[in-house]
This record gives structure tokens, C-alpha cells and sequence, in this order.
């Protein structure tokens, strides 16, 4: 596995591997209306492309041997980590891992001395894992249906 900035021609397999990893969070965390609410379909290329420029995003791509995009984080300027995902078929396979300590060594990089995301459930665990702290439980409402995340920081040295 390596990691390596984003490249526009990845906007369709990432906009597929966000749907896929909704879709396959278990129904213990967050019901199939839920899921369906938080994304009801692949994310459209173009559509993602205007979400990461109109942003400012930076987005860090985990790839395998053939360059195939397995996963992706996303750092904003102020520390944000907006979306957070891997491919479901590369669970436990230390992609997350991977991509966080590469996420975290870039924020560094940029004088980034605060990291903050909003969690979901599965994405806690792992953030908690890596040091985060939960600052709160946040509900919102997503094509009228009611979601929730975690807000979590951690402070960089």
C-alpha cells in the first residue's frame, strides 16, 4: 500500500468508495434510512471535484500495487479531516492507519497544530484509537432524516 495525493481521475472511484462504506456500516450504528439519507448513491465525479476545490481540501489517496484507490482522507487548511473512508473490502487491512499517520505527518508539515472531525460512529473508534478526545455527540437532520457523529479533536506536538 502507498499513499499519495489525490489525482482528479480518482473522483469517481472515491465518490464509490464513500458510498460503499455508508452502505456497509452495521445496522447497530445507524439504521438503512439512515445510511440512505447519508448517501443514497455513488457521489458523482464532478460533484465531488467542486466539493474538494470549493473547500480547499487536501486529499490523501491510499492505493494498492496497481495504483487503485482503497481509501482517502481529506485535511482542510484549519485541521479539519472532512471525509474519512475506506473501502469496505480492505477492512483491517491498516489502510485508516496508514492514511491517518500520513494525514497527521502533512498537518505537522503545514505548522497544523489541531486536528478535528466529526465521527461517525465506527470512525470514533478508530479516531479514539489514535488519540483523539470526544468533545461532543452531534445530531443533525440529512434530507429529513435525523443523524449523529461525534465532534473530536487532538492537538498535534
Amino acid at each position: 500500500m502507498q499513499i499519495r495525493p489525490f489525482r482528479q481521475e480518482d473522483a469517481a472511484t472515491l465518490g464509490r468508495i464513500f458510498h460503499r462504506a455508508v452502505q456497509a456500516t452495521p445496522e447497530g450504528e445507524y439504521s438503512a434510512d439512515q445510511r440512505q439519507a447519508w448517501s443514497a448513491g455513488p457521489t458523482p465525479a464532478e460533484r465531488y471535484l467542486d466539493r474538494i476545490q470549493a473547500g480547499d481540501h487536501l486529499v490523501y489517496v491510499a492505493v494498492d500495487a496497481g495504483d487503485q484507490p482503497t481509501g482517502f482522507i481529506e485535511l482542510q487548511p484549519d485541521g479539519h479531516i472532512d471525509c474519512f473512508y475506506r473501502d469496505p473490502e480492505h477492512a483491517g487491512s491498516g489502510v485508516g492507519a496508514a492514511l491517518d499517520d500520513h494525514l497527521e505527518d502533512q498537518a505537522r508539515r503545514q505548522g497544523i497544530t489541531r486536528l478535528w472531525v466529526e465521527a461517525s460512529d465506527a470512525a470514533k473508534r478508530f479516531f479514539l484509537r489514535q488519540g483523539f478526545g470526544v468533545l461532543e455527540r452531534r445530531e443533525f437532520a440529512r434530507n429529513g432524516v435525523t443523524l449523529h457523529n461525534w465532534a473530536m479533536e487532538k492537538h498535534l506536538r
